[in-house]
């Protein structure tokens, strides 16, 4: 039996992203590095991950385009225990409400649990953020909605278009002048909607260009549509951002690869120097590779 992966995270404490491992009843985690070379095969069939800790009770193959990599029935599980379903409503924990920017024009606000602190920012892949309020859920959920609405910036941002724009981020000054901006709009809004329950937080931008590797700026051509029975990834990691990672392929060139697509496989070592043999989707602008090279 292989190593099947349970995705990335990115731990407070190590800064640095995690990919997670399970092989029956044993865990291991594997920290990843900048400029290290990271290689695997898929094997087999992409099973269900299950949710909320449990494993899939009836081991469901799932599709390797899915982000999820669950069945219908443990997506609807997992589903109904998210916060952002607005099913736990009377959620004691506190909250925080926080503006996050990915590219240019590229804002979100969004909530996250406080015991959680920036993991949720980095998950998402938000080159700069800032907290705005702490609170009760429903007042962090009512203040997410009042700043949607009135600010006219969503609660989500395709992956995709975070990708597309890693290549070419402006400056530090020039993304945290956009979140400061930002900020100064949402306070404003502070008598007229924002509950009383909420405490308003000061600006402190936080740039995780850095931390992704994306300072020297990082090339995006490829990405990796999804992961197929006997096709290997491997490359030298250059950037690491939300759930991707960018790697330097000998063969192919730069290559996004989305961890969430890796979830559910049985992955094993891979040979040097063997590129990308999945399909992938041109998003440097030349076309689509359809199938294997």
């Amino acid at each position: 039996m292989g190593w099947q992966c349970t995705g990335m995270r990115w731990p407070e404490a190590r800064g640095m992203p995690v990919l997670g491992w399970r092989r029956g009843g044993e865990v291991r985690e594997s920290v990843l590095a900048y400029g290290a070379e990271l290689g695997f095969r898929a094997g087999g069939e992409r099973h269900c991950v299950g949710a909320r800790g449990n494993v899939c009770p009836v081991g469901a193959v799932v599709s390797g385009r899915s982000t999820g990599a669950r069945c219908p029935e443990c997506a609807r599980l997992d589903r109904a225990h998210s916060v952002a379903a607005d099913t736990i409503a009377d959620d004691p924990r506190t909250y925080r409400v926080y503006l996050a920017w990915f590219g240019p024009g590229m804002v979100k606000v969004g909530i996250t649990a406080e015991a959680r602190g920036a993991a949720r920012l980095r998950e998402q892949g938000a080159v700069v953020f800032s907290w705005l309020g702490r609170g009760p859920l429903m007042a962090c959920r009512r203040t997410e909605e009042v700043l949607r609405s009135a600010l006219g910036v969503p609660d989500r941002i395709p992956y995709a278009r975070k990708r597309a724009v890693r290549g070419a981020l402006p400056g530090a000054a020039e993304r945290g002048a956009e979140v400061a901006g930002l900020y100064g709009r949402a306070v404003a809004l502070e008598g007229a909607g924002w509950p009383e329950t909420l405490e308003r937080l000061p600006l402190e931008a936080v740039d995780h260009a850095g931390l992704f590797g994306l300072d020297g700026g990082v090339e995006v051509v490829w990405a990796v549509t999804e992961l197929v029975d006997g096709g290997a990834v491997v490359g030298r990691l250059a950037a690491a951002a939300g759930p991707d990672l960018h790697l330097e392929t000998a063969a192919d060139g730069p290559v996004v690869l989305d961890t969430r697509l890796m979830t559910g496989w049985e992955l094993g070592a891979a040979g040097a120097g063997s590129g990308a043999r999945v399909p992938l989707s041109d998003i440097g602008g030349g076309g689509v590779q359809g199938g294997l090279f």
